[in-house]
């Protein structure tokens, strides 16, 4: 499966504390994460080799190795077993090891590959550059667990249509439902961009004060993530780069992040977050509506959609998930 060997967000990073491993779920697999000695994130498949009890229940040791809760076990962050309470004068062999995964921190986030051969870090289009501008204040909001599958998280990110509906008097209205001409695109290194976006909004951000259009620019790095920046008419100088971060946890549900890289730097982190909390609370029910909950792309969908010339970025969407072999959360 093409999606393990692809990174994909797992927590926030402060979600990880020093001394305490951390539970979390990817394409269907329990795992553990983890800080050695040096404050490095670790990722083990949540079970010990022994007799299968959950190393998320265990502790991280003054020595900076993962012991099982049950026997006492302890693992260094490659996943060699190094030590056995039960026999302090033995040492373990090379084949008494945890299940290791790839694991490293990117854009406030922590990320999982769960098999080698992929990319060496995760993909972040203009996030990436975004993350290094001094001018654009930096954070998180989320996680927001919803019951559907990531493909159908990141297409709706992507459709501008249901602005004037879904968010009507915020990020759009009824009066302005007629969506412009846009274009889209893919680059060399295979991101979907979509470039000429135009929205009328009434709220773009927590800081307007009045309606403006608001100039979109698409980009979709991976399959599960997307980013947007947008520049209201309304604000000069004003920009915001903001990335959907998706972790498929199951081919029909998912946990979602959002990464916001602002020019507003005077509203509270909470002032931001409760605006965005409420910009997804109106996205989410409808989510959670649409059946089936599998993106249905593949010759055996058991429905098919229709499509417009107004869904050209997610039809493109929707094409790039079949030219990446990409089958979780897909139907």
């Amino acid at each position: 499966m093409i999606e393990r060997q692809l990174w994909h967000p797992v927590a926030r990073s402060e979600a990880l504390a020093a001394g305490a491993p951390l539970a979390v779920a990817l394409l269907g697999e329990e795992l553990v994460l983890w800080r050695d000695a040096q404050g490095v994130a670790r990722a083990f498949t949540d079970r010990c080799p022994h007799r299968g009890a959950r190393l998320s229940m265990g502790r991280v040791v003054a020595t900076g190795e993962l012991e099982c809760p049950y026997h006492g076990w302890r693992f260094e962050g490659g996943g060699r077993c190094v030590a056995i309470p039960a026999l302090p004068d033995f040492r373990p062999p090379a084949t008494h090891r945890a299940c290791s995964h790839a694991a490293l921190e990117a854009a406030g986030m922590l990320w999982l590959r769960l098999d080698e051969g992929g990319a060496a870090a995760p993909a972040l289009g203009m996030l990436e550059a975004a993350e290094r501008d001094p001018a654009l204040r930096k954070l998180t909001v989320g996680p927001y667990e919803v019951a559907t599958s990531a493909p159908r998280i990141v297409e709706n990110f992507l459709d501008l249509s249901h602005f004037g509906l879904v968010h009507e008097g915020w990020l759009g209205d009824r009066a302005h439902l007629a969506q412009p001409a846009y274009e889209v695109s893919t680059a060399a290194d295979g991101t979907l961009i979509a470039s000429g976006c135009r929205a009328w909004q009434p709220q773009s951000n927590r800081l307007s004060e009045a309606g403006s259009e608001v100039d979109y620019r698409y980009e979709v790095p991976a399959p599960f993530s997307a980013v947007l920046r947008k520049a209201p008419q309304g604000q000069p100088g004003y920009r915001d780069v903001i990335a959907l971060l998706v972790c498929p946890l199951t081919p029909e549900s998912s946990r979602v992040w959002f990464r916001m890289a602002l020019t507003d730097f005077d509203s509270s982190d909470e002032e931001i977050a409760a605006f965005q909390d409420t910009i997804f609370a109106q996205d989410r029910p409808v989510l959670e509506s649409q059946r089936p909950r599998r993106l249905p792309i593949s010759d055996a969908a058991p429905v098919r959609e229709l499509h417009s010339a107004a869904d050209r970025l997610s039809s493109a969407y929707r094409r790039m998930l079949m030219a990446r072999g990409i089958t979780f959360g897909i139907c």
